[in-house]
């Protein structure tokens, strides 16, 4: 049984303060709660349905497991519908990351959307991106609406939180910028790695990212919309980057 003490702890961890002040964050729902026990991260603790315990007994052998209601975990977590656990996960180091070889690294410009921050991730564990550094100002990557977001993807993509005038200023690779005009993406040869940089919802890269842009991209408009959201502007380009 999911004890009050337990559940307000759990709850509190919604708000960033509260899961740095802990080091902890939760991980709800059936796909995404595997997915932690199945990565690095360290489990400290599952909270589950007696059915989800019972179904995945063999891989949760190795964590402390406890019996909680569906009416439990809802009141607990932030799902509206919990039939599966909620996991309490230790958060990890904020270590530095860089390009690598042959590889492009994402950075995001003040994203503050939670489902945005997901998506982002989601889509470059499809790309095979495993890096994304972020803005101090960049929606928490621990917040439950991002990882809801991810479908388990937090797990293989690494973030790491900057500075980034100063991060983008010692940068070792060709710094690609997302704008409205740019260099068509369609016509462009890509450089073997480097940086790619999306800007804020509403404002896109700031100046002071723009100065440290080497080469600005975009994606041609065929039609009357204005902009396109950031996490699909993420995928095009990724998709165009894997060309």
């Amino acid at each position: 049984m999911l004890t009050k003490k337990q559940a307000k702890f759990l709850k509190s961890l919604q708000i960033k303060k509260y899961r740095k002040e802990s080091g902890n964050f939760v991980v709800e729902g059936a796909k995404n709660v595997l997915e932690a026990v199945n990565s690095p991260f360290v489990v400290e603790q599952v909270y589950g349905t007696p059915s989800f315990l019972e179904e995945h007994a063999e891989i949760l052998a190795d964590i402390p497991c406890e019996e909680a209601s569906e009416k439990e975990l809802v009141s607990a977590g932030s799902f509206a519908s919990n039939n599966a656990g909620i996991a309490l996960v230790k958060m990890p180091r904020n270590v530095p990351l860089k390009v690598q070889g042959d590889e492009f690294v994402l950075v995001l410009d003040d994203v503050r959307d939670p489902g945005n921050l997901g998506t982002i991730i989601r889509v470059a564990d499809w790309y095979g991106i495993k890096k994304i550094v972020c803005s101090q100002d960049t929606v928490d990557v621990f917040n439950p609406k991002v990882i809801s977001a991810t479908m388990g993807s937090f797990t293989r993509v690494s973030l790491y939180y900057c500075d980034l005038e100063a991060y983008l200023g010692r940068a070792n690779a060709p710094v690609l910028g997302a704008f409205l005009e740019g260099e068509n993406v369609h016509q462009m040869e890509f450089p073997k790695a480097g940086y790619l940089v999306m800007g804020n919802e509403s404002k896109g890269v700031s100046e002071e990212l723009e100065a440290k842009v080497t080469q600005k991209i975009s994606i041609p408009r065929f039609g009357g919309a204005e902009s396109l959201n950031v996490a699909i502007a993420t995928a095009v380009l990724c998709d165009n980057l894997k060309r």
